[in-house]
């Protein structure tokens, strides 16, 4: 029998309760996935507390790594003993063993190891849709991308670095500031003690920046559109102190006529080739030795609670996996 984190109600990490569950075996379309390494993200935390809605009981969960166990019917792009990589869903990824669609599948190549795919494919993917999709980044420019320190931040400092682009980060203490730094982030601000916009506003000579990605969200808004240049795009990816709180479109055109966008991963990566050609793209990077994912703090699967306080305290940095 197969263990897994599932939840009976909405709430904090104490909702999180670690059963015994069977897995079948797969039908048509499907792969059973034995878990090496799951990765723990911020929307974990969303979908736990119920800001973002999911049919209960659930498990939880979208990242992990593995080796498939079985395939089911019309599944022939995979076999039992291939190394794989989820990170699109659907939920359940807290678990040591579960029933994947093949199609949300990535194949792993030699070299990329399963701890570090745990730790890096929802959150490389993620900087790999920002800053190649949703605002194409070009060498020369400069960005602000709050969070710089996160598991999503860490990587998208090293992707800065590697397409010439200077990267403006915010992280909230002067160890983060360091950490940033190391992995590529030109320019850190402190925000606990620094006005952040008045900080972009001077690193930029007055003029702003031309892009900036929020997954921070009600504490950066609306202060994150004062950093634009005219026709800037503000990128909401993601809302850790909160949503961002309603506000009237006259405010983008007062502001320099802004776009917003609030893209998501599961959008940009919704069918296999769009996926497999942005996972071929990050395993590029990082056997380039460009990207180098850290997984940094690791818990028991059972310990999945602690692992969520620990992060909604911002107590940590890069990336955290659940070891089942």
């Amino acid at each position: 029998m197969a263990q897994a984190i599932r939840f009976h109600k909405t709430g904090g990490p104490e909702v999180l309760q670690l059963e015994t569950v069977d897995v079948p075996a797969p039908g048509p379309g499907e792969a059973r996935v034995r878990n090496t390494a799951i990765g723990v993200n911020f929307i974990d935390t969303y979908q736990r507390s119920g800001l973002y809605a999911l049919q209960l009981p659930s498990g939880l969960g979208t990242e992990a790594a593995g080796v498939v166990e079985a395939v089911g019917p019309g599944v022939d792009w995979l076999a039992a003993g291939d190394r794989v990589a989820v990170c699109t869903g659907p939920v359940g990824a807290y678990s040591t063993e579960r029933i994947v669609p093949a199609d949300k599948l990535v194949k792993l190549p030699d070299g990329i190891e399963d701890r570090t795919a745990a730790a890096m494919m929802l959150k490389g993917l993620t900087v790999q849709y920002l800053f190649r999709q949703t605002y194409p980044l070009k060498a020369g420019e400069t960005i602000l991308f709050h969070a710089a320190a996160g598991g999503v931040g860490l990587i998208a400092c090293q992707w800065a670095r590697a397409l010439g682009v200077t990267m403006i980060g915010t992280v909230s203490s002067d160890a983060k500031a360091q950490l940033a730094h190391e992995y590529g982030c030109t320019h850190t601000i402190v925000y606990t003690r620094e006005n952040f916009v008045e900080r972009v506003k001077e690193l930029t000579g007055g003029k702003g920046v031309p892009v900036v990605y929020d997954s921070i969200g009600k504490d950066t808004f609306p202060a994150s559109l004062d950093c634009l240049s005219p026709r800037g795009l503000f990128v909401s990816f993601g809302s850790a102190s909160g949503p961002v709180p309603p506000f009237s479109l006259i405010t983008l055109s007062q502001k320099g006529s802004l776009y917003v966008t609030r893209p998501t991963l599961f959008t940009y990566a919704s069918n296999r080739t769009s996926l497999n050609a942005m996972a071929g793209e990050l395993f590029a990077l990082v056997k380039a030795g460009k990207i180098k994912p850290d997984a940094r703090q690791t818990f028991a699967l059972k310990d999945a609670g602690e692992a969520h306080r620990s992060l909604e305290a911002r107590k940590t940095t890069g990336a955290t996996l659940l070891l089942p």
